[in-house]
């Protein structure tokens, strides 16, 4: 939907969709790539997929946490927007992170991630990191980064709100809509 597309990225509690939603109050173009492109699908087919059991674990949801490739591809190609921010996290961004021209990762140490996984679920004990095993998958996939884009441009997220999006924003010299 831009001219310019950037993903931005980051593990549970990094704060993707707070970011987001401070782009958009800000006036930027920027979809909420958790609410807006995902579903449960194969990573590699993109074909939609349901778990073997009525309750699915933690992992199986994480694994199967993926974004709606051909709609990204369209959103990418329509130059509506000077910019458009994608922010949110999925397992097939490999099939699509060269759609972007830059990615962002946002950055938090263990204790922060926690507490504010922690908080959120406080909000909504049904949002992830209220289970145990959700919980342990988050430290788990802190600690290894493996779902997080390689050649990102981190970004550190502990710093308040405004100078994180303020960052991103200088970085992709969003202000100038040439």
């Amino acid at each position: 939907m831009g001219r310019r597309n950037y993903l931005i990225g980051g593990v549970s509690g990094a704060g993707k969709t707070t970011v987001c939603t401070e782009l958009q109050r800000r006036g930027y173009h920027a979809i909420h790539g958790d609410r807006e492109l995902v579903y449960r699908g194969d990573p590699e087919t993109g074909l939609s997929a349901a778990p073997e059991t009525a309750t699915p674990t933690a992992a199986w949801i994480s694994k199967h946490h993926i974004w709606n490739i051909k709609k990204v591809q369209t959103l990418v190609k329509n130059q509506d927007e000077a910019v458009t921010f994608f922010c949110g996290d999925a397992r097939n961004f490999a099939k699509f992170v060269e759609s972007f021209d830059g990615v962002f990762v946002l950055e938090v140490d263990l204790n922060t991630m926690k507490r504010r996984i922690a908080e959120r679920v406080a909000l909504d004990p049904t949002d992830w990191g209220g289970k145990p095993e959700e919980w342990e998958l988050a430290v788990r996939l802190h600690q290894t980064k493996e779902d997080i884009p390689k050649n990102g441009i981190i970004i550190d997220a502990t710093a308040p709100l405004a100078r994180v999006v303020d960052e991103i924003l200088r970085l992709t010299d969003a202000n100038n809509p040439s």
